[in-house]
């Protein structure tokens, strides 16, 4: 039996929100957001994610693509691309993009339904949303 799990990921202007999955491929669980001062500085978020992999044995990313509501792509498309192709590189993994259009929404209703108050949200969102991008990647897959 295979170890092999998947990375998602939300690339936000200051956040990356990751979750991975469990052994079975079933279920994505949320495990943290990572957090940088400005948005152009990425090496500590990349070396994080690169520590995530190690521990974790990700074999494989999916990153929601954040395109506008009428499917086309502006700049957050670009600099995410951007972020996709320089962790390919760095980590050597297969990195697929998913739609994420309806992912923070999505977040923050779950989180509303589970009672946590919205002040506290923020923290749990990126994490959240890459949980669902995860999620509706690994129910899109076919089952051996």
């Amino acid at each position: 039996m295979n170890n092999m799990r998947i990375m998602g990921l939300d690339y936000g202007e200051k956040t990356v929100g990751v979750a991975i999955s469990d052994a079975l491929l079933l279920t994505a669980q949320p495990v943290e957001t990572i957090v940088r001062e400005r948005p152009t500085k990425l090496r500590k978020t990349y070396q994080r994610l690169e520590e995530l992999i190690q521990e974790n044995e990700v074999e494989k990313i999916v990153l929601g693509k954040p395109l506008n509501m009428n499917g086309t792509e502006g700049e957050r498309v670009e600099r995410t691309t951007e972020f996709k192709e320089t962790l390919e590189k760095r980590t050597g993994l297969v990195i697929e993009f998913m739609d994420e259009r309806l992912t923070t929404v999505e977040a923050d209703r779950i989180l509303s339904e589970t009672g946590v108050a919205a002040s506290g949200r923020k923290e749990y969102i990126d994490k959240m949303a890459a949980a669902i991008i995860l999620q509706a990647y690994l129910d899109s897959q076919p089952r051996q």
